[in-house]
């Protein structure tokens, strides 16, 4: 699984080129992807993985929904630094945790290449960090692993990706999930061919919320964010 998703990424990078990630963000020092369950069939086997949505479970409670699959290549030697960040910019609310992701790792993650920055247990304190965190900051950590390697994270937690010092890329797929009563960051349904949506198992489509008229509701606006991205 882990040799198709860096061939397909890689083939999709080199048939996309400028126009990569144009769905969703672009953002400099990076390659990025975006829509990647409508760009694959292993994209759509990784979403509904049982153990990742175990997971999801246990942070976001018993309904939820895929929010958005995308790719992010640090590229080498480059200054691609984050500032520190919760995804979709959330803090938890009366009901609790509501943004979850996993982080598939198609390479490495070393302290030189790129690897993730966080700050455990910052997902309870209910705020956001400071715009523009980019210095090291107290208790940080790094989630570094080999690849192959999927890391579950509580996307409150202040975190953000740091500069890649080394001569190769440093690659990851994002799959990042959210509460059944929030909007999608993409939302799936307008996004997936129709050769996609037939082949999809029921299962898959509960994952994607296509059959959800409240996600409709609340994803069709377009109110999804993207965190340190606007």
């Amino acid at each position: 699984m882990l040799d198709a998703m860096r061939w397909r990424v890689e083939e999709l990078f080199a048939s996309e080129g400028e126009a990569a990630g144009v769905e969703f963000k672009q953002e400099p020092g990076t390659r990025r992807l975006a829509n990647l369950v409508n760009k694959g069939e292993v994209f759509e086997r990784m979403i509904a993985t049982p153990e990742i949505l175990e997971c999801m479970a246990h942070v976001l409670g018993p309904r939820f929904k895929l929010s958005s699959l995308n790719a992010r290549s640090a590229n080498p030697n480059t200054a691609c630094r984050q500032p520190l960040h919760a995804d979709s910019a959330a803090v938890a609310d009366e009901r609790g945790y509501w943004v979850c992701n996993s982080v598939w790792l198609l390479d490495d993650f070393t302290p030189e290449n790129g690897a993730i920055r966080m700050i455990p247990g910052s997902q309870a304190w209910r705020r956001l960090p400071p715009l523009e965190t980019y210095d090291r900051q107290p208790g940080e950590e790094l989630v570094t692993g080999r690849a192959g390697t999927v890391v579950i994270m509580n996307a409150h937690m202040w975190h953000g990706a740091t500069d890649n010092n080394t001569d190769r890329p440093r690659r990851a797929v994002h799959a990042f999930y959210t509460r059944w009563d929030k909007p999608q960051q993409q939302y799936q349904k307008p996004l997936l061919s129709e050769t996609v949506r037939m082949r999809l198992s029921p299962e898959t489509r509960v994952v994607l919320a296509l059959d959800d008229k409240l996600n409709d509701e609340l994803s069709a606006t377009g109110r999804g964010t993207s965190g340190f991205l606007k």
